[in-house]
């Protein structure tokens, strides 16, 4: 009979953790065959780059993978817990190693979106001088997060949730593969509650499997359905784990409060977050999303409170940027809403997506040559201040799409008066 005491210390996605791009799962886009980064470490030649996913794709492990595949030295650094003095000692021994080495030293470094602006300085001369080859890993876009000198000089790849054919191969590695679960008697009846809390997470999925095999006595049978797995975890999924377990979770819910005029919700969500050590710019940015998204023309001041908000949180910090961002949520979730121009926005992105190329008015087009002028580009262009009310009627679609409507106001006092202007001012919009 197996005791209790035989578990593994180590957790399974510890155990489970690949080792070669053949084990790795998901992310075919990337590394399946012929895709680019593949090519590269195929090649020998890599160059700076991040990844940005959410958590649970495997970024850590990739970079891993790719240090074993280039038999390059590995360092790793988190940017919570290491400053400029950590960095300095990696490119210190990395140049005293790289006498031996056959490329430049891999330095990885997780969560890098929280490198501090003198932090990524730092890193920009290693990775100018090619001291070090860099690996980011983000949760977090790095467009706002990583400055523009060193974000020029890494390749971004996306890392996209593992799909349900990925976490089925996961699962069936785990059942045959691992020592200790091999000795379970395992029975999988039901998958989909396993793969839907999982959320397209591999060490999520992992977690639970283990939790679920765990709650039974180690001589008896393990039954896996959707109710033993809802059973197992309601304890364990109320848990806000700032790493990721429940981040997206919780910030969905957030935002969802909001979004609902629901002030109450808002607080306590956020409350939840910051409890759990959330990142309050992490907060403050949604904020600012939502401000346009869900709110816009409805109350445009909201975005500047949105952004105002930021930037104080920005300043101050936290214990204190509690308040304000309790102040903005509070707002948010008390305005009128409307999301007309994230509506009309993707409206007119799908038309130009599916490959329109309409060309430009020749009256709306820019004259800076005698040979435009010449060519009838501006003639008849209608300067909207010369006329009554800075407005005079004239077109400003291509031929063919005259009269097509991508702005549609919403339903509230600001945007009703909208309507009735642009009903006026635009009687072959008015439907």
């Amino acid at each position: 009979m197996t005791d209790l005491f035989s578990m593994p210390s180590m957790p399974l996605p510890e155990r489970m953790r690949p080792n070669s791009l053949a084990e790795f799962v998901g992310q075919e886009h990337l590394v399946g065959a012929g895709a680019v980064l593949r090519k590269m470490i195929e090649s020998g030649n890599i160059s700076s780059f991040i990844l940005w996913g959410p958590p649970g794709v495997g970024k850590t492990t990739l970079a891993h993978i790719v240090s074993k595949e280039l038999k390059r030295d590995f360092y790793t650094l988190s940017a919570i817990s290491s400053g400029v003095k950590e960095l300095r000692d990696v490119f210190a021994r990395a140049k005293d190693n790289s006498i031996f080495a056959k490329g430049s030293p891999i330095l990885f470094i997780d969560e890098i979106h929280r490198f501090s602006k003198s932090q990524q300085d730092a890193l920009l001369g290693a990775v100018e001088t090619g001291t070090v080859t860099l690996i980011g890993a983000t949760t977090e876009n790095p467009s706002f997060e990583v400055i523009t000198p060193l974000l020029s000089r890494c390749q971004v790849f996306v890392m996209k949730p593992l799909e349900v054919k990925d976490l089925e191969t996961l699962l069936e590695r785990a059942l045959t593969k691992d020592p200790y679960l091999r000795t379970r008697s395992i029975d999988v009846r039901q998958k989909d509650a396993l793969f839907r809390f999982s959320g397209g997470d591999a060490r999520k999925l992992l977690n639970i499997l283990e939790i679920v095999v765990n709650s039974f006595p180690p001589e008896e049978q393990v039954v896996i359905d959707d109710a033993v797995v809802a059973d197992r975890l309601q304890e364990n999924i109320s848990i806000y784990d700032k790493n990721g377990e429940m981040h997206y979770d919780i910030i969905s819910a957030f935002i969802k409060s909001m979004r609902g005029s629901d002030p109450n919700g808002a607080v306590y969500w956020m409350a939840r977050m910051l409890a759990g050590g959330e990142d309050p710019l992490f907060i403050a940015r949604r904020m600012l999303i939502l401000a346009s998204e869900d709110i816009g023309l409805a109350n445009p001041n909201a975005l500047l409170l949105a952004q105002a908000t930021f930037d104080a949180v920005h300043k101050i910090g936290m214990p204190e940027a509690r308040i304000i961002l309790s102040e903005c949520a509070i707002y948010l979730a008390t305005c009128v809403k409307s999301n007309s121009a994230y509506m009309a926005i993707d409206a007119a992105m799908a038309l130009a997506e599916k490959g329109d190329n309409s060309p430009v008015p020749l009256h709306l087009r820019n004259a800076p040559t005698r040979l435009m002028k010449d060519l009838g580009y501006s003639k008849d262009y209608k300067y909207a201040h010369d006329f009554e009310g800075n407005f005079t009627d004239q077109e400003f679609l291509p031929d063919g799409l005259s009269g097509t409507v991508f702005y549609e106001p919403g339903n509230n006092p600001r945007e009703n008066e909208i309507r009735t202007r642009m009903e006026r001012l635009w009687p072959k919009y008015k439907k």
